[in-house]
Formats: structure tokens, C-alpha cells, sequence
């Protein structure tokens, strides 16, 4: 898998190309339709490269920074997910004013023609592209009739909801991570690296592994989860029973983080150590104790219920 960080990374001597253009955040099922159009269409033009163009930061924290959505994956993530769905090489633009400002033409003139020698282009039905999102997939026919490529336009995928990042983003923002994992193929995953905590989980006689959550990342609602931590170092994999939010039982807490307990074990060392975790399913919503006693009891069964849902 090649990444390009930008189009003077793109290699002179590449060959002709199918180009998949989007922001592919999440690389959910809707996407991964697409990106297997785009490897039939190579197969069946005799073309080895696929190629994904996508953008960072996202076009909105540009254009409409209030209205920028959390990011579901990192680019290196992305790009991890990516090469499973069948591409060979990234170009990751640095959207900024100067391209949001290109018109449809420019954009494919310099990214499609010029940088990517491409074949042909498969992308969503619903595509819009360049300044004020004027082009869109009828845009790219009537180019590529007189550039050399042809264009392939996928209906959207899923039901009754059409699966989206949007969508993804909606389910997490509700706690729905069954949701968000059936639109995603996979479970919803959280990655970070293990920090110090204040130790009230471990006094508890519940020791956890504290990820904090980056503003810009999103996550799901707070409340508390059943799912896995896998250390990404040894790919060791364990049963967990997951706090999202700011522990509102104890004042002065503001930093969002995800905090893990591993079912039945107190003897892990995993302070710095990179890990990933996956949510499976929401047991609780976030809820402020009157004491420790309280929330020591419901501890108890947020444990039991994570074990029967993860057995």
C-alpha cells in the first residue's frame, strides 16, 4: 500500500489507474460497494492500480468549521481499511481554500487526468465535487467522453438505511454501537494509548486501562459498553467492560476518555502500551451515584452482563 501525501508524492512514471474519489471516513459497507466496483472495473479493463483519493482535514472543517463532524478514522487507519477493501494506493489531499475553490473541471484535469492517469472513475451516486459542489457524476461522463476515462456511478448501499458515515456518526452519537457496526462491517473501534488515571477504578477493585478521547474524534455516547481490548503490540485480545464519558459520581472531571476494565484480571500492565478498543454492545447510559456504594453494586452487574453478552 503507497500513501501520497499530496500530488508531488504521486510517482511520474504511474500507469493508468481506476480512481475511487471520497472521503471514505469509516470505511463502512456503503464504501466498501463501491471500492469493489472499482476493482471489477480494473479487472475488467486489464488496469493493476486502484487508487483512492480522499481528504485531510475533512472538506467541512474547512469550508464550515462549526459544522465539521468527528472523524471516525484516522488516515493511517483509513488507509489500513482501505487496502482490505481492494485498493493499492492513497492519495490523500490537503483540502484547503485553494482547492475548495477549483472548479469541477480543475479537479479533474489536475487530480483525475494529469496526477492519476486514470482509466476510469467509479464513485457513489450521490458524488458531488469541486467549487460549491457544481459537479456530480454526470460531470464526470461528460468529461471523461472527451479526456479518455469512463465513469461508473454506484447506486448507494444498505437498508432501510442507506449506510453513511453520517449515519455511523448518528448511531454513536445515541450509544447504538450494534448500529454502527452492522453499517460498518465490523465493530466501532477506539485507539489510543494507555495514560494514567487517578487509580479509582483500580481502589474499586476494577483497575482500568484510561484512553483519552481526542475533541475531534468521535466516540460513542457516554455510558458504559461491553466489548474488547486488544493490545496492538502483542495483538492480545480480552473481554471488557467499557466506561465512556467524564465519571460525573466524582467532581472535577472534565477530559472524556474510554476506560476498560478487562473481566476478571488485575494484573495487567499496559500503561503506555497502544491499544484498541472495540464496542460490542451498550449495557448503560452515564449515570451520577448518590455514593460509592451504589456504584460499586451496579460495577458488579455492569460486569456480569458484559461477560454474558461477550461469552
Amino acid at each position: 500500500m503507497q500513501i501520497w501525501r499530496g500530488v508531488d508524492d504521486v510517482p511520474a512514471d504511474l500507469g493508468r489507474t481506476v480512481v475511487s474519489i471520497g472521503n471514505f471516513d469509516g470505511v463502512h459497507l456503503g464504501h466498501a460497494h463501491v471500492l469493489r466496483e472499482a476493482r471489477q472495473t480494473a479487472d475488467r479493463l486489464g488496469i493493476e492500480t486502484v487508487v483512492a483519493v480522499t481528504f485531510d482535514p475533512h472538506p467541512m472543517a474547512v469550508l464550515r468549521p462549526e459544522h465539521a463532524p468527528p472523524t471516525l478514522t484516522s488516515i493511517q487507519t483509513r488507509a489500513e481499511l482501505l487496502e482490505g477493501a481492494g485498493v493499492d494506493s492513497i492519495l490523500v489531499l490537503g483540502f484547503d481554500w485553494e482547492i475548495a475553490r477549483w472548479s469541477p473541471e480543475e479537479f479533474i484535469d489536475r487530480i483525475i487526468v494529469k496526477a492519476l492517469h486514470a482509466d476510469a472513475v467509479v464513485v457513489g451516486a450521490n458524488f458531488r465535487f469541486g467549487a460549491k459542489a457544481a459537479g456530480e457524476v454526470a460531470t464526470l461522463v461528460e468529461a471523461g467522453a472527451t479526456r479518455g476515462f469512463e465513469t461508473v456511478g454506484v447506486a448507494l448501499d444498505g437498508g432501510p438505511q442507506v449506510w453513511s458515515s453520517t449515519y455511523v456518526r448518528q448511531c454513536l452519537a445515541t450509544g447504538d454501537v450494534a448500529g454502527a457496526a452492522e453499517a460498518l462491517g465490523r465493530a466501532f473501534v477506539v485507539r489510543g494509548t494507555v495514560v494514567e488515571g487517578d487509580k479509582r477504578g483500580r481502589e474499586l477493585g476494577y483497575p482500568t486501562a484510561n484512553v483519552p478521547i481526542p475533541p475531534v474524534d468521535a466516540a460513542p455516547a457516554d455510558g458504559v459498553y461491553a466489548g474488547w481490548l486488544t493490545r496492538l503490540d502483542t495483538g492480545e485480545r480480552y473481554p471488557a467492560a467499557i466506561s465512556v464519558g467524564t465519571n460525573p459520581t466524582f467532581d472535577g472531571e472534565r477530559e472524556r476518555r474510554v476506560e476498560s476494565y478487562v473481566l476478571d484480571r488485575d494484573d495487567l500492565e499496559l500503561y503506555g502500551v497502544r491499544v484498541e478498543v472495540a464496542f460490542v454492545d451498550r449495557l448503560r447510559g452515564m449515570v451520577k451515584f448518590d455514593g460509592i456504594e451504589a456504584l460499586v453494586e451496579t460495577m458488579h452487574d455492569d460486569v456480569r452482563r458484559a461477560r454474558e453478552i461477550l461469552a
